[in-house]
């Protein structure tokens, strides 16, 4: 970000036109130059063709210092009024030096912004021309400057005898750097200089606090036991929670009143998956579901950082001006009333707290800039998270335009449980194989950093290798390394243990609990001989009392003296600790030594990970064998998985009981509790290698009301059973075609070998979303595998290949054409050029590419190109390079997050185009700048009214539109513009009503406020 530019709040709409008058016009006919043209020859204040006069100069600068002091601030004014003068005579002497400079556009298209200014400068004081300004008025002057010559840059590189191919990446970037900017005027109100101040200090802190992770198992220090979080993080994907099946197509928008001429194939489309960090990116308010370990923390926390350094990645710039507000749950939630604005900080105890000026919070809230992460729903009590909801309502209504975030375990709320409030709910899915492999590498890059010897990193290059292969070949291991916490944990037990892993979730605590509480001190040789040590046992006596307070008081984090107490009244079970000393200092030495205690602020302590607290709380709970405690907590998404590892706990008679009771809970709730707990119990059944026959007999048999699954969001619940569904799930023959693909969904679901063989058994099918649900799951399963094995048996009739990797997209071309294809993620334009055939492809879909900038260069040998998406893809945005393509068909759909253009660029040239999906941004836009040829138009209209009297005459031809109003809604539309179109056929409007249907007689009109036809 270039804070210059923000101080002299000038959006590009100002500048722009003044800095086009310092340059000459290119007459028509101008075309591409073979070399740089040289600056001096571009200026208008010079030469033969001069039409700006020094006098006008002066006046052009005069206006830019006007517009960048008239919205200041009380006490925010650059300089003093009677100074603006002089400041606009320094620029515009500054200015008439570019006149001077002895290079050309493309050399100062190199330099940047800042050294051009800098260049100016110097050519300013080479001529004798002193600055004599006081500070304020200095600094105004550069930041003019500096802006000038961004826009100056942007100028070089947008005139069209610029030389072909030239610095187009630096074109880009000055393109990005003023849309930020741009944004970032808009966002950002005028402050006082105290609010800003303290901003700056805010957000230090912020980036501070959250911009590093603890990593499990290689805590050798303290230096050591934290993880940059730039290097740490990986972005996992995150799919809409109900959007688990393909979606309606552009082409299934108008089933039903397609031409008899028109293409009968309706392609179908797939699951919107999308990294999980852009789950905002065009959403204000979204609720993330994910699994204890799933890395939604990791995820407030990255976001968190890049709004506090106002650097957001490409496609996050809704994070630009944002002030961002962690507030997770466990934390404030313990007190009496959840906290206001005003006591955000000191509710998360944040040393700042004191030094926020009054009124800041609501000042940053009230003007829409902040980013609210709202960690936890799950980790508080069932009882608070209605008031909590309530909460939520009440600063939605009284703060409505910030962006929110909310977090929980999958079950912890109902669905749509913010659905009132207009939350977007999405889900976390579960980690890739190419994201274990991700992690595995990421995880030994941080671990050979406390490497000592050449010795020891050449022993964790094999653990590396050794990991990659036991994970792509031992499926309980794939299986349980599918979030971020316990890949770490694989991980350290794969180090920890020089290669050997034990087998099952369970064995696998087990071995990390002694890794952490012994080995870890004993291998480090921390204690001195005669030091007193504590072993593994009474550490887990006293760490569990902790678990098992906070899992029955349904708590996540306890004040430190009722921890001190908890120790003290366990002390005359667990004698051996009291050579430590006394209740405190045996809490000292948990959260020094343990690894599984922290302090998240002063006074309370928490465990680092919900995990072991439920894993550690459940050992607890068999020893007391407090059966009744657990099978009553059993509706509650918080006590899942302790009752999961109760069961593992559990001997088989205890393990009996226990599931027995359980399946009795389940029928005292409704229906859908119900069938949620009888899940619960089959999936505690992974758990129970020792149990009476009958009484699995029994649970299955409970389980079985939910098999097979009637709908998506059910065959997503019954996935989380894991591998035992794939036994009990029916195959193919006989289903409907709507349970086929819930089956086909729970078991794609569930990313272990074992589900490739039921997926095969579909492979057949005649439905396209049943194998349409089968080509978009490849990433999840061993790709040589399921591509033998599933997506080769797969009819091409009508079905989109995917495409994630260009290992995917090789296979995929080496067996034969495969006309239609979607490529998934960030390929770049020489890997899509190289990688599909020209003559082969028909129908592409480019969706979640922030690489792709010039669809020429990727796209422009498709020469039987005739249906194009470009979704989510932030750089693509010049359609002209594709006019020699034949085109028919173009959905077009930004980024959400990105400044968008009223209408992509070069769309017109698209001369043979006949059918267009798009968003307008706008309501009036000139008809040239569409193609002439469209007949079926599916617009999606944001925040603007649909002034439809243009559209005739954009779109003569046009016999079939499709509308959508996003956003607030206008009161009434009017169709009676559309009466001059002769072929119409069809009218849908969806989010606003229509008052005049019967302006359109023999148009179906369908819409709210429409007379149905008849």
């Amino acid at each position: 970000m270039e804070p210059a530019a923000i101080g002299a709040r000038l959006a590009s709409g100002v500048v722009a036109p003044l800095i086009r008058k310092l340059f000459v016009q290119e007459g028509p006919g101008a075309g591409l130059v073979g070399r740089p043209v040289r600056i001096s020859s571009l200026v208008s204040f010079r030469g033969e063709q001069r039409t700006l006069t020094e006098k006008d100069l002066n006046k052009l600068a005069a206006e830019l210092v006007a517009q960048a002091t008239r919205h200041a601030g009380p006490g925010e004014r650059p300089c003093p009024a009677d100074e603006d003068k002089i400041v606009a005579l320094h620029l515009a002497t500054t200015l008439h030096t570019l006149g001077d400079l002895d290079m050309d556009d493309v050399q100062a298209v190199r330099l940047g912004h800042r050294a051009l200014a800098r260049a100016l400068i110097d050519a300013t004081l080479a001529q004798g021309n002193k600055l004599f300004l006081s500070q304020g008025g200095t600094m105004l002057y550069q930041r003019l400057l500096d802006t000038a010559c961004l826009h100056i840059l942007h100028f070089f590189t947008q005139r069209s005898t610029f030389v072909a191919r030239t610095l187009v990446e630096q074109s880009g970037q000055l393109n990005e750097l003023i849309t930020k900017i741009d944004i970032l005027i808009e966002r950002i109100p005028s402050q006082s200089a105290q609010d800003a101040r303290f901003e700056r200090r805010y957000a230090a802190y912020m980036i501070g606090k959250h911009s590093t992770l603890t990593i499990v198992g290689i805590d050798l220090s303290h230096a050591e036991a934290t993880w940059p979080l730039d290097a740490a993080y990986l972005s996992l994907e995150a799919v809409p929670s109900h959007q688990d099946r393909p979606e309606g197509t552009f082409e299934e928008t108008f089933e039903g009143t397609a031409d008899a001429a028109s293409p009968a194939a309706l392609p179908a489309a797939l699951p919107t998956a999308l990294p999980a960090d852009r789950a905002l990116s065009g959403h204000q308010r979204v609720l993330l579901r994910g699994t204890a370990g799933s890395g939604k923390t990791t995820l407030v926390q990255w976001l968190a950082v890049h709004a506090a350094r106002q650097e957001p990645p490409r496609g996050l710039e809704q994070l630009i001006g944002r002030v961002p507000f962690v507030l997770p749950l466990r934390t404030i939630a313990r007190r009496d009333a959840l906290p206001s604005p005003a006591a955000f900080l000191a509710a998360v105890h944040n040393p700042l707290d004191g030094a926020q000026p009054p009124g800041w919070a609501d000042r940053v809230l009230s003007a829409g800039r902040g980013l609210l992460l709202i960690d936890g729903i799950d980790e508080i009590p069932e009882r608070d998270r209605e008031r909590t909801r309530a909460w939520l309502a009440d600063l939605l209504i009284a703060y409505p335009d910030n962006l929110w975030l909310v977090t929980s375990r999958p079950s912890a709320v109902a669905d749509d449980w913010l659905g009132a409030q207009d939350f977007t709910e999405f889900t976390l899915s579960p980690m890739s194989r190419e994201g274990m492999a991700a992690f595995i590498d990421r995880w030994h890059d941080a671990a050979r950093q406390t490497c000592r010897t050449e010795e020891e990193r050449a022993a964790l290059r094999d653990y590396q290798s050794a990991l990659h292969t036991a994970v792509r070949t031992k499926q309980d291991l794939s299986r349980l390394a599918t979030n971020p916490l316990m890949c770490g944990l694989i991980c350290a037990l794969h180090r920890a243990r020089r290669g050997y892993l034990p087998p099952g979730r369970k064995a696998l605590y087990d071995a990390a609990l002694s890794m952490l509480l012994t080995r870890r001190d004993t291998e480090r040789r921390v204690y001195a001989p005669g030091d007193v040590q504590l072993d593994e046992e009474p550490q887990i006596q006293l760490l569990q009392r902790l678990a098992y307070y906070l899992i029955r008081n349904g708590e996540a984090e306890l004040d430190r003296d009722r921890a001190e107490r908890l120790i003290e009244e366990a002390l005359p079970s667990v004698p051996s600790a009291q050579a430590l000393g006394d209740a405190p200092a045996i809490l000292r030495h948990l959260l020094l030594r343990s690894g599984l205690l922290r302090e998240p602020s002063a006074n309370t302590v928490d465990f680092v990970h919900r995990t072991f607290q439920d894993y550690l709380g459940a050992k607890a709970a068999v020893e007391a064998w407090d059966v009744g405690l657990l099978t009553r907590n059993a509706h509650d998404a918080q006590w899942e998985d302790v009752i999961r590892m109760a069961v593992a706990h559990a001997r088989p008679r205890e393990r009996a009981e226990l599931l027995g009771k359980l399946l009795v809970e389940a029928e005292r709730w409704d229906p859908k509790a119900s069938l949620r707990q009888k899940l619960l119990a089959m999936a505690c059944l992974e758990h129970a290698p020792d149990l009476d026959p009958a009484v699995r007999d029994e649970v299955t048999r409970n389980a079985m009301e939910f098999i097979p699954p009637v709908d998506i969001p059910r065959a997503r619940e019954l996935a989380t059973v894991g591998p035992l569904v794939l036994d009990v799930l029916p195959p193919p023959d006989g289903l409907t075609d709507e349970v086929a693909e819930c089956c086909v969904v729970t078991a794609s679901r569930i990313p272990v070998d074992a589900a490739i063989p039921y997926l095969a058994r579909f492979a057949d099918h005649p439905s396209i979303a049943v194998r349409a649900q089968l080509a978009s799951s490849w990433g999840r399963f061993d790709t040589e595998r399921y591509f033998h094995e599933v997506i080769l048996r797969l009819d091409r009739d009508g079905l989109y290949f995917v495409a994630e990797s260009t290992e995917h997209l090789r296979l995929l071309l080496n067996t034969g054409p495969r006309p239609w294809l979607i490529l998934r993620g960030d390929f770049t334009e020489d890997e899509i050029r190289n990688g599909l055939r020209g003559e082969e492809v028909t129908r592409l879909r480019l969706t979640g590419n922030d690489l792709v900038s010039d669809l020429g260069a990727a796209l422009g040998h498709l020469t039987h190109l005739e249906t194009l998406y470009v979704t989510d893809c932030s750089r693509a945005r010049d359609l002209g390079p594709l006019s020699e393509l034949p085109l028919r068909t173009l959905v077009f759909e930004p980024s959400p997050s990105v400044r968008p253009d009223p209408v992509p660029k070069g769309l017109n040239t698209l001369v043979g185009l006949e059918r267009l999906k798009i968003t307008l941004h706008q309501a009036n836009i000139p008809p040239h700048r569409f193609p002439p040829g469209i007949t079926w138009l599916d617009v999606q209209v944001m925040g603007a009214e649909l002034d439809d009297t243009w559209i005739p005459t954009a779109f003569p031809r046009l016999r079939h539109l499709h509308a959508v109003f996003v956003g607030i809604s206008p009161e009434h539309v009017s169709l009676a513009p559309l009466a001059a179109l002769p072929g119409l056929r069809t009218v849908t409007i969806v989010g606003a009503e229509v008052v005049d249907a019967h302006a359109l007689p023999g148009v179906t009109v369908t819409a709210p406020g429409a007379t149905p036809p008849g």
